[in-house]
């Protein structure tokens, strides 16, 4: 396979960590280089890791993980995404601040969910007889840059004022679709396909 493919499969692998980063960057209005480090090192690592993973568990399994992959990271991203929207209507004191989804299990539950599809194609690498360290890389590295672009795309968007009572929501809203999207794709819901 040529590099120019490892590329645009990290990059098609990198778009759920883009919009989970920009919705985490609309939350927090305010995003220190400490949280962008955590998210994009988190998203980065798990990103690398799952083809790592896929590829050792060589195709004796794929069958077995291939029935639920996209069952858990919906269920993961519909978790987190029903805490936000419900966040979101609660109402809050003015000196209350606002949970950081990167810290804790939130950051475990986001970087697991966004990154379980590069687990099947860890799978599918294994087929191609590739040196899989460098294809981790490429997508870890992609998948932390797109991090680190979408936590402030999401900073400048949480700080317009009409979105900053409402990121909470539209976070929640978007991790959603990603996980009704990851269904759709996987021909869950067959009226969206």
């Amino acid at each position: 396979m040529k590099l120019i493919n490892i590329i645009a499969i990290a990059v098609a692998l990198s778009m759920d960590a883009f919009a989970v980063s920009v919705a985490t960057g609309a939350i927090l209005k305010r995003v220190t280089v400490r949280q962008t480090f955590r998210l994009s090192w988190h998203f980065g690592l798990f990103q690398a890791m799952m083809p790592v993973m896929g590829w050792s568990a060589g195709l004796s399994m794929r069958t077995l993980i291939e029935s639920y992959d996209h069952w858990v990271a919906f269920g993961l991203l519909a978790f987190v995404g029903a805490h936000m929207i419900q966040e979101g209507f609660r109402p809050k004191a003015s000196d209350e601040t606002v949970k950081d989804p990167t810290k804790g299990i939130t950051l475990v539950m986001l970087s697991v969910a966004t990154s379980i599809d590069a687990l099947a194609i860890g799978f599918g690498l294994s087929m191609l007889n590739l040196n899989i360290w460098i294809s981790a890389m490429i997508i870890g590295l992609i998948a932390g840059l797109a991090t680190v672009v979408g936590i402030h795309m999401g900073e400048k968007l949480g700080s317009v004022s009409i979105l900053s009572r409402l990121s909470s929501v539209v976070g929640g809203i978007i991790l959603l679709a990603i996980g009704v999207n990851i269904l759709r794709q996987h021909s869950v819901i067959p009226f969206l396909s």
